[in-house]
């Protein structure tokens, strides 16, 4: 059995963080450790990660880019699943993950996607019908593979050697998972599993700013990985589309 390490990065969000680790408690699969990275809080976020037998690292870089990275470095699993703090995952959510990999040997990550709570009607509904499906659909075109959704991945532990230098995780201006996603090769293929699900805040559309800084980080990734390598080029590389959660493999996929 694969062992499973769960990295959160946190910046001063310790009530929302005790919500996920008490979802990750109720896991009908486990985690082998949680490694939740404090990135130079004020709050009491290592206490509330201690307190749920997590480990803690201190990262003290801020951006969720840095922060993640330090979660990846230190953590000890064979599969590495990724949350933010108002992540709250379904029950059987490691164990999804789990049966992913086991179905998909040639995956190097699996992502999932996410319903909103909190906000209002709206907020809520924008960001299920429009904002994820637009990220999904426009990026998967551009990058010519599924995008890794932060609040809701998993990689491979293998994988991370592979993109970790190539990774801008020293620039708090740009969307740690999007990035990461633009460094993710050729011969390694990301499953999208809809069925993959967690709920996460809907506080990314409380204002016309929170969203407007989104829209920005998302502008800024997509620049400094395109002047690095052409979408034309990237998908001429990848001829052959990447698969579904459950879709069968076909010859030529890494």
């Amino acid at each position: 059995m694969a062992r499973i390490s769960v990295i959160i990065p946190v910046y001063n969000d310790a009530d929302l963080l005790r919500v996920c680790l008490d979802a990750l408690a109720r896991q009908t699969r486990s985690a082998d450790e949680i490694v939740v990275v404090d990135n130079a809080s004020t709050d009491a976020t290592a206490h509330v990660a201690r307190s749920a037998g997590a480990r803690v690292v201190y990262e003290p870089v801020r951006g969720i880019p840095s922060a993640t990275s330090a979660g990846f470095d230190a953590a000890n699993g064979d599969i590495f699943a990724r949350l933010d703090a108002d992540s709250v995952p379904a029950d059987d959510w490691l164990e999804r993950i789990e049966a992913a990999f086991a179905a998909g040997p040639e995956a190097s990550a699996v992502t999932g996607t996410a319903d909103f709570y909190g906000g209002n009607a709206l907020s809520r509904w924008f960001g299920s019908s429009c904002y994820l499906p637009a990220y999904f659909s426009a990026m998967g075109m551009l990058l010519g593979h599924p995008p890794l959704f932060g609040s809701n991945f998993a990689m491979r532990a293998e994988a991370w050697p592979m993109v970790r230098n190539s990774a801008h995780r020293d620039r708090a201006d740009v969307h740690d998972d999007l990035d990461l996603s633009f460094q993710f090769r050729p011969d390694m293929t990301v499953l999208y599993d809809p069925a993959l699900r967690v709920s996460i805040s809907a506080r990314p559309f409380a204002s016309v700013g929170a969203f407007a800084r989104r829209v920005r980080l998302g502008v800024v990734t997509v620049a400094v990985n395109v002047m690095r390598e052409s979408p034309i080029e990237r998908r001429r590389q990848r001829a052959v589309p990447q698969l579904s959660a459950g879709d069968t493999p076909q010859p030529g996929f890494g």
